[in-house]
């Protein structure tokens, strides 16, 4: 976390006291009850400020709701506040410390009365405010092409689940990725808060920083109401609303899940953004130039969310957008236009995310004793590899276990004739914008297959296969219900000789690939 640095205490004689009176001495700056302190830049990386470390001028500081700037000394200050997580927003080419495990530590917590009955750690009653708050940064070079890695819910439930993401997911990423950070949006385990120290320790081997957006899985349950239902994701990870810039990008991070407290004593949550939220992104949008690329993260999708208009008046006037959340474990892509209240000239893409807990570890387990986990609209387990310029963003859908670097699956389905048939190609990263073909090696023609809403007769197969086998065999999670798959391509194909259909498919930034399948 952020270091402290004390000032020295001051004596005033008391005759001073009763001749300024208690109005004008109280715009002293030793009796300012503003939270305050210094951003500085950190030479030796520390953490702290140290000599001869000077200040940095117009380094943005914010209490979660309010944002300030620093002056040319480095200086900042914030309304005093009996709860609030003070935080550094990175700027482009600055880094803030980090900690032990590789994590960003740009926030200071601040709680003036302990947290009311929490069953896992949270800061507790920190006590008075510092008397300076400071946060270090150090250069770094960031490159005008970035990529990220973002995955959707990690939720392992317990050691074990945790165990198969190590073994099933992370070397294989680690391996790929050239990501210059990571991004997880929420859902970082399965209610059981114990797991987030675990997690930190499986994700300190990137040796990268993560950001994290708080989910519904993430949250206090025995909270008194949802001002307090982050305490322990925020005593582990920082502010839940917060932002940063590297290289071509601005990130807003925002915490969409408001929790609730109902009269029986039970709890729930729905897709909402606070009206601190909401004013933490309007300021921190407002400071934003507009032909930034804009990236917005978030947990639960924007199709859900209530108050999703508001948010649109904000990221609306930025030249470039996109959102990003998880919470489905699906991965879908969804273009919002006028006819959704999104008034921008051009559609607004949102993108959720696949989950490397894929269908939270169901289905039956492979040789290594991890499960399939497939998706119910039929992909694979895995995350997405993001590359990001100043003026447009393109993602590859990242498989992982057995269907590593496959990146679709084809279920041929004889018409009852015999002449021809149906081919169902389901594209697991394919979006409104990827055209598909098919052509059957006797012939020249390529033909355009056509997007279609639908169940993946795929995963249909696979999960009546499941549920034969865990009836005979057991021992594993059954496979949930199918889903409406939405990267799913149908069409027909004829009968010849050779049974071989290729598969053309051309995504939306121009890259293409070829795969042939063998009809039956």
């Amino acid at each position: 976390m952020s270091q402290v640095l004390r000032s020295t205490s001051i004596s005033v004689p008391l005759i001073l006291l009763l001749a300024w009176g208690l109005g004008a001495c109280s715009t002293l700056p030793f009796f300012n009850q503003n939270a305050k302190g210094f951003v500085f830049e950190d030479l030796n990386r520390n953490g702290k400020k140290d000599r001869g470390e000077p200040g940095i001028s117009g380094i943005r500081v914010s209490d979660g709701v309010d944002i300030t700037r620093t002056k040319s000394n480095g200086y900042w200050t914030l309304p005093k506040k009996d709860r609030a997580i003070y935080s550094v927003l990175k700027p482009k080419n600055w880094m803030v410390h980090v900690d032990e495990w590789g994590f960003p530590a740009h926030y200071y917590i601040h709680r003036a009365s302990p947290t009311p009955g929490s069953s896992w750690p949270t800061p507790g009653q920190t006590g008075p405010l510092p008397s300076s708050i400071n946060f270090g940064l150090h250069r770094q070079e960031e490159p005008k092409q970035l990529s990220v890695l973002m995955f959707g819910d990690t939720q392992p439930r317990d050691s074990k689940e945790l165990h198969w993401m190590t073994e099933d997911v992370l070397p294989e990423a680690l391996e790929s990725t050239q990501a210059s950070f990571g991004l997880i949006l929420g859902d970082l385990v399965f209610d059981n808060l114990g797991l987030f120290q675990p997690l930190t320790n499986a994700l300190a081997g990137f040796e990268m920083p993560w950001w994290m957006v708080v989910g519904n899985h993430d949250l206090n349950r025995d909270a008194p109401d949802d001002s307090w239902a982050n305490e322990t994701f925020q005593n582990h990870f920082g502010p839940a609303d917060y932002a940063f810039d590297w290289g071509p990008i601005h990130v807003l991070i925002l915490d969409n899940v408001l929790f609730q407290r109902r009269e029986d004593g039970s709890n729930g949550y729905h897709a909402e953004l606070t009206p601190e939220s909401l004013s933490f992104a309007k300021q921190d949008l407002a400071q934003v130039p507009h032909d930034k690329l804009l990236v917005v993260a978030m947990h639960i999708p924007l199709n859900g969310l209530r108050n999703r208009d508001e948010l649109f008046r904000l990221i609306e006037p930025f030249e470039k957008s996109v959102s990003v959340a998880a919470h489905t474990h699906t991965q879908r892509v969804h273009e919002f236009t006028k006819n959704d209240g999104w008034m921008g000239a051009e559609p607004h893409t949102h993108v959720v995310h696949v989950t490397p807990c894929g269908s939270w570890w169901s289905g039956e387990p492979d040789q290594r004793g991890i499960p399939h986990a497939t998706m119910s609209d039929g992909a694979p387990n895995g995350w997405l590899e993001w590359s990001f310029t100043e003026k447009d963003w393109a993602f590859q859908f990242e498989a992982s276990g057995p269907q590593r670097n496959e990146s679709m699956h084809a279920t041929l389905q004889p018409a009852p004739s015999g002449d021809g048939g149906t081919i169902s190609v389901n594209v697991w990263g394919g979006t409104p914008r990827t055209l598909v073909e098919v052509k059957e090696v006797a012939s020249n023609a390529w033909r355009t297959l056509k997007r279609t809403k639908a169940p993946d007769p795929f995963f249909l197969a696979l999960r009546e296969d499941d549920q034969a086998n865990l009836s005979k065999k057991g021992g594993w999670r059954s496979l949930p219900k199918p889903s409406t798959c939405e990267h799913l391509w149908v069409g027909n194909y004829q009968d010849h000789p050779t049974g071989e259909v290729l598969i053309r498919v051309t995504d939306p930034w121009g890259g293409v690939e070829e795969k042939t399948f063998i009809a039956p």
